[in-house]
C-alpha cells in the first residue's frame, strides 16, 4: 500500500484517512516540452487544496490528468491506497471526481436541465427520458443546495445565464451527483466581486459536508480565504507544499513571483 503524501489537513491525521486521491511521481511530456516534472500531490477527505503557480506552472494538466482527460507520461495514480487508471472521464466520476473548468463547459445551447444530466439522464423502465422529474430536480439542487438568485426555471438556456449563475449550474450537477472531490480550475476569472464570494463560501460549504476541493487559482487572496493547504508548482515542478498556518499571503507571493 502507497504511503500518503505529505501534509495532509489535521482531519485527515486525526481520523487517520488514507488520501482520496494520491498521485505519485506523475510526469507529463509533450515531445521535448516536460509539463510536470515528477510531481506527488495528494488529496485528503474534507480538504480545500489551493494549487498555485503563474502561467505555464502546469496546474491545468495536472487537473486534466486527474480528470481522465490527459495521460501521464510517467507516475501512478492511487485511490484508498488501491492503483487506479484514469483513462477517461468516465473513470474519473467513477472515483468520485467532478471537475469544473475555467470555462465552466456546459453547452450554451441547451437548458439548465439538459446540462445537469448530460449524460446521465433519468429515464423509466423502457429508456424513455423522465423529463419532469429531472426539471423538478433540477430547481431543488439550485434552490436548496446552490441557493443562487436569478434562476428561476430548468427550462432557462444556459447562454443566457451570467458567470455566476453558469458557475451555479455546474456546482449544481456535481452536488447531485454526490462526487466527493471537486476540481476546480479557475473557477472565479470571469464573475463578479458578489458571485466570486459566492462560489467561495460554497466552497467553504462544502467541506462541511465533507467535500475536498482542489481550486487552480491566480488570486492568492481568494485561495487563502478557502485552503488548507498549498500547493505551488513552478515550470512543472512542485516548488513548495505548505499548510495555510505555516505560511502567509505575503510568502506565498514571495514564492510565487521570485522562483
Amino acid at each position: 500500500m502507497i504511503s500518503p503524501s505529505a501534509n495532509p489537513s489535521a482531519g485527515a491525521v486525526a481520523g487517520g484517512a488514507q488520501p482520496l486521491v494520491d498521485l505519485r511521481g506523475i510526469t507529463k511530456r509533450y515531445g521535448a516540452v516536460t509539463a510536470l516534472d515528477n510531481i506527488d500531490f495528494g488529496i485528503w477527505p474534507g480538504e480545500v487544496v489551493g494549487l498555485l503557480g503563474d502561467n505555464g506552472a502546469g496546474k491545468s494538466t495536472l487537473i486534466k490528468i486527474m480528470s481522465g482527460i490527459v495521460q501521464p507520461t510517467a507516475g501512478k495514480i492511487y485511490s484508498r491506497g488501491r492503483e487506479v487508471r484514469l483513462r477517461s472521464r468516465r473513470d474519473s466520476y467513477e472515483l468520485g471526481i467532478e471537475t469544473i473548468y475555467q470555462d465552466i463547459a456546459l453547452v450554451d445551447q441547451m437548458n439548465i436541465m439538459r446540462n445537469i444530466f448530460l449524460g446521465r439522464e433519468m429515464t423509466d423502465r423502457m429508456g424513455f427520458l423522465r423529463m419532469k422529474q429531472m426539471r423538478q430536480t433540477a430547481m431543488k439542487v439550485l434552490e436548496h443546495t446552490v441557493g443562487i438568485s436569478g434562476i428561476t426555471s430548468a427550462d432557462q438556456v444556459v447562454k443566457g445565464l451570467s458567470g455566476g449563475q453558469k458557475q451555479a449550474v455546474a456546482l449544481a450537477r456535481a452536488v447531485y451527483f454526490k462526487n466527493r472531490i471537486f476540481l476546480l480550475d479557475e473557477p472565479t476569472s470571469a464573475l463578479s466581486v458578489r458571485e466570486t464570494e459566492k462560489t467561495l463560501e460554497y466552497i467553504l460549504q462544502l467541506k462541511g459536508e465533507g467535500v475536498s476541493s482542489v481550486l487552480v487559482t491566480h488570486n492568492i487572496y481568494h485561495g487563502y480565504q478557502v485552503a488548507d493547504r498549498f500547493v505551488v508548482l513552478r515550470l512543472g515542478r512542485k516548488i513548495l507544499e505548505v499548510r495555510k498556518e505555516d505560511t502567509s499571503i505575503e510568502e506565498l507571493t514571495r514564492i510565487i513571483v521570485e522562483n
